[in-house]
């Protein structure tokens, strides 16, 4: 799951809505996971105190991290699903699915 050399499509909800750098952001959490990825991968973001909070999850095996960004402008809240159907990978947001 969510090899590197499978291509990468967002729908026109997360490339209208979520920043660039969110979304590089997010390719590279599921990147960095040492362990094995579950094809649906789930990130939460919120506005706290001014700043980009970021959960990311997955259910099996059960995985969840916290990120807190500083540098971000506008601070998105939104929930968005990244999916590997085996053949290539999907960001869009939950509201789209």
């Amino acid at each position: 799951m969510f090899e590197m050399n499978k291509p990468k499509y967002l729908t026109r909800g997360v490339n209208a809505e979520i920043p660039i750098e969110l979304q590089l952001f997010m390719w590279n959490c599921i990147d960095s996971i040492p362990k094995k990825k579950d094809y649906l991968q789930v990130f939460k973001l919120s506005n706290e105190n001014g700043m980009q909070r970021i959960e990311h999850s997955h259910e099996q095996p059960n995985f969840k991290m916290n990120y807190v960004l500083t540098t971000i402008d506008n601070p998105v809240t939104e929930k968005i699903y990244v999916i590997d159907d085996g053949e290539h990978l999907t960001m869009l947001l939950a509201k789209e699915y």
